[in-house]
């Protein structure tokens, strides 16, 4: 059984019959995978699975205020998705992402 810590949460990853098991405390993330992988590889790709299953934030896209488009009377706003916001779960504020 080998034991992995992501974004302050902690996995174990065992192999149980001839795939792998992946677990979070008590609860049963994944079975049954990477059937006939040697140990580092399972563990590389559960590493991997789990970074996919649980991110550490999600991004928002705000409107266009800058760029209104008007029907009649009214003002619609888009999406601006050239601004998006990062959002982390542990931080208490939005982030920028860097610009290529």
């Amino acid at each position: 059984m080998k034991t992995f810590t992501y974004n302050d949460m902690d996995f174990t990853v065992e192999k149980v019959g001839k795939g792998w098991e992946i677990r979070k405390g008590s609860t049963v993330v994944a079975s049954g995978l990477y059937a006939g992988l040697a140990d580092a590889e399972a563990e590389a790709k559960s590493i991997a699975l789990a970074k996919t299953i649980y991110p550490v934030g999600i991004r928002i896209i705000g409107p266009d205020v800058t760029h209104p488009v008007t029907v009649g009377d009214i003002k619609y706003y888009g999406p601006d998705v050239t601004h998006p916001n990062f959002i982390y779960w542990n931080k208490d504020s939005a982030s920028q992402p860097k610009q290529l």
